[in-house]
C-alpha cells in the first residue's frame, strides 16, 4: 500500500503541481480513507520528501541502466534525457521548481543525492567519450561535470525561463546540445548531428 500511495503521489504532482493537491485529493484517487495514508506518512511534508525520493530513485536506476549499456557517450545522453523526460511527464508542473518553492529542505537535500548521481554518470560519460575520441581529451573534467549540473539545475528555474516562453524538452534538448557542441571532436559532432537529424 505504501508504494501504491507513492506512485499515484507522485502522478498527481507532476500532473498538478506539489502545491495543489491534498492529502484528500491523493485518498479519492486511491479510494482508500485519508487515514490510511497518515498511517504511513504523518505529514503531507513527509509524503512530498518521500515521494521525491521514491521518484528519484527510479529515474537513477533507469539512468544506471543506460549508464551500463553499450550507447556511445553522446547516445547515452539522449537516452538519459529522454527518460527523464518520459519519468517527468515532460516536467509540466515544474516539479523541482515547486519543490524548491515550498518545500526548500527537501529540494536542497534531492538536489544534493542528484549532484551526486550526475556528478558520478557525467564524469564517466566524458571519461569514455574522450577514451573513444567523441570528446576533446584537453577538456577539464570535473569542470565540466559541475557545469552541466548546474546547467540542468539552472533550466529549470523558472524565473529565468518561465514555462510560458519555454517548454521543457526544449530547454533541456538545448542543454545537452550546448554541451555537446562545448566539448565534441569532429566524430562527436557527427554523431551529434545525425541524432539532431532525427
Amino acid at each position: 500500500m505504501k508504494e501504491k500511495i507513492l506512485r499515484k503521489t507522485i502522478d498527481l504532482f507532476l500532473t498538478f503541481g506539489v502545491k495543489s493537491i491534498t492529502m484528500d485529493d491523493i485518498a479519492k484517487e486511491l479510494g482508500i480513507s485519508k487515514k490510511t495514508i497518515y498511517t504511513y506518512f504523518s505529514t503531507k511534508a513527509k509524503l512530498v520528501e518521500a515521494a521525491s525520493i521514491f521518484a528519484f530513485e527510479q529515474i537513477n536506476k533507469g539512468i544506471f541502466s543506460i549508464c551500463t549499456s553499450n550507447f556511445n557517450p553522446i547516445e547515452e545522453l539522449y537516452s538519459v534525457k529522454t527518460l527523464i523526460l518520459k519519468q517527468l511527464k515532460n516536467e509540466k508542473s515544474s516539479p523541482q521548481y515547486q519543490l524548491q518553492k515550498y518545500y526548500p529542505k527537501i529540494f536542497e537535500a534531492l538536489k544534493k543525492k542528484q549532484f551526486d548521481s550526475v556528478y558520478t554518470c557525467i564524469t564517466e560519460n566524458l571519461k569514455k567519450g574522450i577514451e573513444k575520441g567523441y570528446y576533446r581529451e584537453e577538456i577539464d573534467i570535473n569542470f565540466i561535470t559541475r557545469l552541466y549540473f548546474n546547467g540542468m539545475i539552472g533550466i529549470k528555474n523558472e524565473e529565468l525561463f518561465s514555462k510560458n516562453d519555454f517548454s521543457a524538452p526544449y530547454l533541456m534538448n538545448s542543454h545537452l546540445e550546448y554541451h555537446i557542441r562545448a566539448i565534441a571532436t569532429t566524430k562527436g559532432l557527427k554523431i551529434l548531428e545525425n541524432i539532431l537529424k532525427k
